[in-house]
């Protein structure tokens, strides 16, 4: 792996929390995500991004929410 800091001086007084940068690396590498493309009317999206914001999250999460949450309810209709 490549080292892309030039200079490691700058970076003395940076303190990491090893634990968490631990936690988020094991949460990422068990929940793989494919990248994925859906074109809705604008609207939608203005009214996600408003819902996002109130609730201090990305607006692509909330869509992530709503499209799992939908699918185990069809799951279960069926």
């Amino acid at each position: 792996m490549p080292n892309y800091v030039k200079n490691e001086k700058g970076y003395s007084k940076v303190g990491f929390n090893a634990k968490a940068i631990k936690e988020a690396y094991s949460k990422h590498k068990t929940s793989k995500k494919h990248p994925t493309s859906v074109n809705l009317p604008e609207e939608v999206i203005t009214e996600l991004k408003a819902i996002a914001l109130k609730m201090g999250v990305p607006y692509q999460t909330i869509m992530r929410k709503l499209i799992v949450e939908g699918l185990e309810e069809l799951k279960r209709a069926a």
